[in-house]
């Protein structure tokens, strides 16, 4: 007996409702080994931080921390170390293997051509796989670095490093969503104008490597600095212990500055004579205190946002004017 169209599966089940239809379902299930690779890095990478902070814990614990001192400066673990290059290393990663290829991947193998010839437009098909690749990114990144920012605060006095460091400036609070959102979008922008795979992946490696040295450079100039003034013979004030050194001088009674290098001498009695002479009485320590971060850090999100912002507004008005 033949069957018609309109007969039942053999299965005798009927399909049941998408969650997703259309373009959406579409862009997700394209992109879906970049999406479920996002969500593996969230559960694992969250499992691994919260393990991670229980050996921590236990391990002070036991050693008495805060009321004793450890014996080692810092906690060596070796986990801590491990965490912090990967969420270093996150922001490439993404702009290299999510952000590159997810445009510049259609345009060399022809599906932006064969999508676009249906009756999608350039625009909505471009601003729908933003809008997945941007969510997904940024459910990572906020997962992450809010566990991270729980684990690091309470017990940053025993990380290797300071606040200050890219490290651990760049993976707490909101600095590890923006770094990611916005290297990501650097690749998409990328891939769209070099238009093959390969290349657009190396020029966004290249790119992000670069961003990196300069946006270490950029955190000492994210919040204004401020001054203090102590006597020569002095220890330096336990405030300035969490602080950021950003320059150092010192100075005679009449606020003149010298070169913190000036009466660096040979001999204790060279150096002493130079401090006469030249009426040497106080320290003078330009810094960025802790309490700043939160601040210095919302500045450079707000930075990286807008240049993610700027980016995607790029993308989306060359492909509304120019076929992919």
């Amino acid at each position: 007996m033949s069957t018609t169209p309109t007969d039942a599966p053999r299965t005798g089940r009927t399909p049941g409702p998408r969650m997703l239809r259309g373009l959406s379902w579409l862009v997700v299930r394209q992109h879906r080994a970049a999406l479920l690779s996002l969500l593996a890095v969230t559960v694992l990478g969250s499992i691994w931080i919260v393990y991670e902070r229980s050996r921590m814990k236990e391990f002070l614990d036991a050693a008495g921390w805060p009321g004793k001192e450890l014996a080692q400066p810092t906690y060596d673990g070796g986990g801590a170390g491990l965490i912090m290059a990967a969420l270093g290393g996150l922001p490439l990663i993404l702009a290299v293997f999510v952000g590159a290829p997810l445009i510049a991947g259609d345009q060399e193998q022809g599906t932006a051509q064969l999508v676009t010839t249906q009756s999608v437009s350039r625009l909505r098909w471009v601003a729908t796989k933003f809008a997945w690749i941007y969510g997904a990114v940024l459910v990572t990144a906020v997962v992450l670095s809010a566990l991270f920012t729980w684990w690091w605060k309470p017990y940053r006095s025993v990380f290797s490093g300071s606040w200050s460091d890219g490290s651990v400036f760049d993976s707490t609070g909101p600095m590890l969503p923006a770094l990611c959102l916005f290297l990501t979008a650097a690749g998409i922008t990328i891939g769209v104008l070099a238009r093959r795979v390969l290349m657009s992946m190396a020029i966004t490696f290249i790119f992000a490597a670069a961003v990196g040295v300069f946006w270490s450079e950029m955190i000492a100039h994210l919040a204004p600095t401020r001054t203090i003034t102590y006597p020569l013979e002095a220890d330096m004030p336990s405030r300035l212990n969490e602080s950021l050194e950003v320059d150092r001088w010192i100075g005679s009674a009449d606020g003149h500055l010298y070169g913190w290098g000036l009466c660096a001498k040979q001999t204790e009695a060279a150096s002493d004579a130079c401090v006469k002479e030249h009426g040497i009485v106080n320290n003078v320590y330009e810094y960025l205190g802790f309490d700043q971060m939160p601040a210095m850090q919302w500045t450079g999100a707000g930075i990286l946002l807008a240049g993610t912002a700027v980016l995607t507004a790029f993308v989306l008005w060359r492909v509304s004017r120019r076929p992919l």
